[in-house]
């Protein structure tokens, strides 16, 4: 064993003084080579055999199938095994710090998930009647009521599944709150380079044309540069509050002033609103929209395309054009109140965004989380996430760049440059030498506004201990490409998988199993 400033890891075989034999099976000792699924079994065998019987009518007419299903037939150890032998390769927030934070792997405490396996919850229907499931409708008005209260706004949609769901149903309530008034020829949303990636996509989904905004030296909105772009043609501004430069836009309230009084609406992204829960509230700060990744800030599982929740609150100006269904107490009774039921008092609603009420299980997840911390816990979360990001951040100042050290503290992240880095190295070989030490890269090449960027989320569950680990490794890999390492470059080495080809990777993926050609046999 060798050891280096981040602890004891296993000495390469090119570091060995005796010679190594080159494994037969492809093992690493306990991790497992995994062969595909397609290359343990065949299409011809089965794992379960089933006495031939009678088949039945059935009403699927040309739909029938009528050659075989083509997949592997495996037995029961070898599907555990392969499954098994596959989640060993894993990496995630129970293995160890993750240091892309709260946009992927926040902690998610185990309580949230005793809670949402409670009968009642985990198996409620959307078609029930309404009368059978007081107990959830009442879990998703608490909840909500948390969300406005927490974020200073009057109303909050709890349908959207997703962040980027959530930005559209913002911008579809601008929308109609703009042709409510009769000003529906705005077509121009503007994006400062600071926002997230997907604001400009959405604005351009729904139909708006996208004008960026650009930032200023320090990694902030160019407030003035805002301002002479305002006009009668501006539907409103999306802007990411932090930013994802870790910054906070000290200007937001001005910002909102200007735009509100160009006749525009306010769409704050709230990705990042984990790093001010209880410190600030985005209705304080003339904010019209919202959404607020559940996933983020209160700690449920976060969706990759499945059970997903990105809630939007709204100010007073756009309540009444928020997308139905939602849940209202009336006398005691929680009721939904869908298309059938607005009435005049949600007369303006743009539509809805999903078939049914939203995930449910998320929502239990948020509340359990929310309940647990209380008001002060919250806010607690907030401090020391912005407290474990600075730590990172000046800890390792002295050997990344920081283009933005200077802009003061950051919040919930620390953004680095690889500037100074050796001739020929890159974000890339420093990403890919920290997966040796352990760990999983950080968010890399973004934000664009920064070349080479590396994004570092700790969020504020993590020990100092860890991260002090974390920062010996991410400085110990930083310093071998300074100075030129070129075992970097082939980096990583301890992994199941060495370095890809990135760019055929990108370009020619292999994403569908293909019976490999027959060998050719040479002529008798």
């Amino acid at each position: 064993m060798s050891i280096n400033q981040s602890g004891w890891r296993p000495t390469s075989p090119e570091a060995s003084t005796g010679t190594v034999p080159a494994s037969v099976t492809g093992n690493k000792a306990l991790m497992l080579e995994e062969a595909l699924i397609f290359e343990i079994g065949d299409a011809k065998t089965t794992g379960v055999d089933f006495a031939e019987g009678d088949v039945a009518h059935d009403r699927l007419g040309a739909l029938t199938r009528k050659a075989p299903i083509g997949l592997p037939g495996l037995s029961e150890p070898e599907t555990v095994r392969h499954y098994t032998r596959l989640s060993r390769q894993n990496y995630g927030i129970d293995l160890g710090f993750f240091p892309l934070g709260s946009c992927t792997m926040k902690h998610n405490p185990r309580l949230n998930e005793k809670m949402a396996r409670l009968p009642g919850f985990s198996d409620v229907h959307p078609l029930q009647p309404v009368d059978t499931v007081q107990g959830a409708l009442e879990v998703i008005h608490q909840l909500a009521h948390w969300l406005v209260t927490l974020t200073g706004m009057t109303s909050v949609a709890m349908s959207p599944k997703a962040g980027a769901h959530g930005e559209l149903c913002g911008i579809l309530a601008i929308r109609a709150a703009l042709e409510a008034k009769g000003e529906g020829s705005r077509k121009i949303i503007l994006v400062p380079e600071s926002a997230h990636g997907t604001n400009p996509a959405t604005a351009a989904f729904a139909g708006y044309s996208v004008e960026d905004i650009p930032a200023t030296a320090e990694g902030r909105v160019d407030t003035a540069a805002l301002k002479a772009r305002l006009g009668p043609d501006v539907a409103g501004v999306m802007i990411t509050n932090p930013n994802t430069c870790g910054l906070f836009e000290r200007d937001m309230r001005e910002i909102s002033d200007a735009v509100h009084a160009a006749g525009g609406f306010v769409y704050c992204d709230g990705a990042n609103f984990n790093a001010i829960v209880g410190r600030v509230r985005p209705g304080d700060l003339g904010i019209d929209a919202m959404h607020i990744n559940l996933h983020k800030t209160f700690s449920t599982p976060h969706g990759g395309g499945g059970p997903g929740s990105g809630p939007v609150v709204f100010s007073e100006a756009l309540t009444p054009y928020a997308p139905l269904p939602f849940v209202e107490n009336q006398d005691g009774q929680f009721v939904l109140v869908e298309e059938e039921t607005a009435g005049e008092h949600h007369a303006g609603s743009f539509g809805r965004m999903v078939a049914f009420h939203g995930q449910m299980g998320m929502f239990t997840r948020a509340l359990t989380y929310i309940l647990s911390h209380g008001a002060d816990g919250l806010r607690q979360v907030a401090e020391d996430a912005v407290l474990n990001a600075n730590y990172i951040l000046r800890s390792l100042d002295d050997t990344l760049d920081a283009p933005f050290g200077p802009s003061g503290p950051c919040m919930h992240e620390a953004l680095f440059s690889d500037a100074g880095l050796a001739e020929g190295f890159s974000t890339i070989d420093v990403a890919k030498g920290l997966i040796d030490e352990g760990y999983h890269p950080m968010t890399m090449y973004f934000p664009l506004v920064v070349h080479g960027a590396m994004l570092v989320e700790p969020t504020e569950t993590e020990s100092k201990a860890a991260l002090d680990q974390f920062i010996a490794a991410l400085r110990s890999v930083a310093e071998r490409a300074k100075a030129g390492d070129p075992a970097l470059k082939t980096a990583p080495h301890f992994a199941p998988r060495s370095r890809l080809d990135e760019t055929l990777a990108a370009r020619k993926p292999v994403l569908v199993w293909k019976d490999p050609a027959p060998l050719a046999q040479a002529a008798e």
